[in-house]
Formats: C-alpha cells, sequence, structure tokens
C-alpha cells in the first residue's frame, strides 16, 4: 500500500512540475519558438484548457476500463504530452503539445484518488488520498524551481524531457505496485453522469471554483505583490514561492487526518480561515517577516481544503465517484482562471498591488457560503455514501460529515 501511494504521489509530483514550470521558462519559451511573452503565455491556457476538457471526457471514455489499466493509458498519455512538448518545433504545434499534456490531468488526479481512497481503511480514506495530493504540493518546493533552473542553465526543452522521464518513472511505479480494482457492476459513463447530477455534487464543484479562486486571485500576482510593496528583490522571490508551498504541505499533512474525524467542519473551518489570511496579508504585506508568515499560512490553508472538497465529491457520488473526483480539478483550473482574471481586474482599476486580496477573501467568502448551503441541504437527509473498499460494489461506508 505504501508504495502504491508513493507512485500515485509521482504522477502527482510530474503533473504540479509540467504545469506550473511552463509559467517560470515563459521567456526562453518565447524566444525560442520566435513570440513574444504575451503569446507565449497562452500556452498556460492551453494546458488549463485541457484540463477543464479532459477531465470529464477521458473519465466518461474510461468509466469500464479496471482503475489500474486506466492509471497506466492516462500516464502514458501525459509522457507523450510532455515530450511533444520538448519537440515541438513551432508554436502552434507547441500549443497543441501543451494541451494534450493537460488531458489526463484532472482524470489522473479523479482516478488515482479514488484508488488511494481503495488501497485502506474507509476511516483511513482522506488520509490516503491526500498523500497523493503532497506530490503536487513538494512540486512546488523541489519539482518547479528545479524544472526551472533545468530551462534556465540548459535550454527549456530539457525542462519537459525531465517531466517526461518522471511521468515514466511513475508509470513503472503504477504498474508494479498498484493492485487491480475490478470496477463492478455499477459502472460505466451513465452511472457516472447519474452522479455528476447530484446537487451536492454541483454545490461541491461551485465551491471549489469561487473558493479557491479566492486563492488563485492571490498566488497568481504574489510575486509582483512582493516585489512592488514588501521590497523582497526578483531573485528572492523563488525562495518564497518555495516557502509558500513549505506552508501547502504541511497542510496538506495535517488535512487528511482532520477529514477523516470531521469532513465539513475541516471544510467550513479552511475556507473560514484562508479568508481571514488574506485579509491579514492586506495589512501585513508591507512588512518583511509579517508577509512571509502570512503567505505560508495562506498555501497552508489552500492545501487543506482541498482533500476534504476531493472527499465531499467522491461521498456524494456515491458508486460513481471517479468523474466528480476528477471534475474537481477542472473546477480547480476554473478557479485558476477567474480568481486571476478578478485579481487582474482591480490592479488595472487602479485600487492597488494589494486589492487582489481583498477580492481573494471575498470570494472565499462566498466558497464558504455554498459550502454551508450544501451541509444544511444535506442535513436530515439520508446519509451520503462512498465507496472505500476494494470491493467497489458493497460494503459501503457513511463518512463522518459532522
Amino acid at each position: 500500500m505504501p508504495l502504491a501511494l508513493l507512485a500515485l504521489a509521482v504522477v502527482a509530483f510530474g503533473i504540479g512540475t509540467t504545469e506550473f514550470t511552463t509559467m517560470g521558462l515563459l521567456p526562453q519559451i518565447a524566444d525560442g519558438l520566435g513570440v513574444s511573452v504575451p503569446q507565449a503565455g497562452n500556452l498556460v491556457s492551453a494546458y488549463a484548457l485541457g484540463v477543464v476538457i479532459g477531465a470529464p471526457v477521458l473519465t466518461g471514455i474510461g468509466a469500464r476500463i479496471p482503475h489500474k489499466r486506466l492509471l497506466l493509458l492516462l500516464s502514458g498519455l501525459f509522457v507523450i504530452g510532455n515530450a511533444a512538448s520538448a519537440v515541438a518545433p513551432t508554436f502552434g504545434l507547441m500549443f497543441a503539445a501543451r494541451f494534450l499534456a493537460g488531458l489526463p490531468h484532472g482524470a489522473l488526479f479523479g482516478v488515482g484518488a479514488v484508488v488511494a481512497s481503495r488501497l485502506v481503511a474507509p476511516d483511513r480514506a482522506a488520509r490516503a488520498v491526500s498523500r497523493v495530493f503532497l506530490g503536487l504540493t513538494i512540486a512546488n518546493i523541489v519539482g518547479v524551481p528545479a524544472g526551472t533552473a533545468l530551462g534556465q542553465q540548459l535550454g527549456w526543452r530539457w525542462a519537459y524531457c525531465a517531466v517526461a522521464v518522471i511521468g515514466l518513472v511513475a508509470l513503472a511505479g503504477l504498474a508494479a505496485f498498484v493492485p487491480h480494482q475490478p470496477r463492478g457492476e455499477q459502472s460505466g459513463i451513465r452511472h457516472e453522469l447519474r452522479a455528476m447530477g447530484n446537487r451536492q455534487v454541483a454545490i461541491g464543484l461551485a465551491t471549489a471554483v469561487v473558493g479557491f479562486g479566492g486563492f488563485f486571485a492571490v498566488y497568481s500576482y504574489l510575486v509582483p505583490m512582493l516585489t512592488h510593496l514588501t521590497g523582497i528583490s526578483d531573485s528572492s522571490t523563488t525562495l518564497v514561492l518555495a516557502l509558500y508551498g513549505v506552508g501547502m504541505t504541511l497542510g496538506t499533512l495535517v488535512a487528511g487526518p482532520l477529514t477523516d474525524r470531521a469532513l465539513r467542519p475541516t471544510l467550513y473551518a479552511g475556507i473560514a480561515l484562508l479568508a481571514a489570511a488574506l485579509v491579514t496579508l492586506y495589512f501585513t504585506i508591507h512588512s518583511t517577516w509579517p508577509a512571509l508568515v502570512t503567505v505560508t499560512f495562506i498555501g497552508a490553508m489552500g492545501s487543506l481544503i482541498t482533500t476534504p472538497v476531493q472527499m465531499l465529491l467522491m461521498v456524494n457520488a456515491k458508486n460513481a465517484p471517479t468523474m466528480a473526483a476528477a471534475s474537481n480539478h477542472s473546477a480547480f483550473n476554473l478557479a485558476n482562471a477567474a480568481g486571476a482574471w478578478l485579481g487582474g481586474l482591480v490592479i488595472t482599476a487602479g485600487w492597488g498591488w494589494a486589492a487582489p486580496t481583498l477580492v481573494g477573501a471575498a470570494l472565499a467568502v462566498a466558497g464558504l457560503g455554498l459550502a454551508v448551503t450544501g451541509g444544511l441541504m444535506d442535513r436530515g437527509g439520508r446519509p451520503s455514501e462512498v465507496i472505500t473498499s476494494s470491493r467497489p460494489t458493497a460494503d459501503a461506508t457513511e463518512p463522518n460529515l459532522n
């Protein structure tokens, strides 16, 4: 079991590295492909578009494929997308390669979360899922800085080569250590789509889009905020982002046990503390150490709510949790786009570099409202079910939502 979770975490590490390294290599990519930096920035959007489309589409296509085989197919597509990114000769082909690399992102996380939850006892399911997400947070500390440095020193194509190699290592680990998990009778695209129609799943996805929109409204502009207002040098921002990653890792580590103990209270507390931290950053951004402590705490709270949102969707999707779990990552990317747009809107309007913190806090409060609304609607009804055992058609458990 630990080796299977490690293999899934390596997949998440590769995904986090390829997703965010592109942002740090935009000048080099633009120069290599003969385009402007803003035009090269569209490659980030291409990857995000792949995530949004690929999560529901690929999980739907693979709805009857056993989970292990589907993980291997998706990991192979991830390797192909990043290898294609490394050799793309023109901007158009590079755009297509980044879209291809993004397609399996959400499906890998969704299927991986379901597989991880079934590797352990039901009362440890959230802990197992959080261990998979740990690969994503560690990528922000190690993978992204290393990939960026590699691309700057040897050429940006080598960064994507390295990610492709990580994907191959993950593929080998999945093949060796993840056990076979049959789909069972209640599988297929109709069951997955029926689960997506659950109103609690819809509210959960809306909570992810709005609540995480607050997180990304600040994360997208963190570097210019720190350089313009805190006075941190450009050369030090990489270390600050790594500190942000440390906070995310700490939040992920505590999210699993707390979610296993009380799912909805963990979600409520995480979003509320995120909103409070974003408001606090508005007042501490002008002082170096208070700003850094606040930034670390924001990273921790952002990651703290990732696991309960994921588990809430799996709980309410009942016997067909894969598409709901995968669509959560489509929601994260929509949150990224919406948060960055709203944060940029207030900066352009002349409200100042600190303004995105208040926008982020408002979005977090709105996300909390959605989460509480979902909890109130769920109260008094039949407890939701999630299959966390190795037998996907029986032994449903009733997790502690309260």
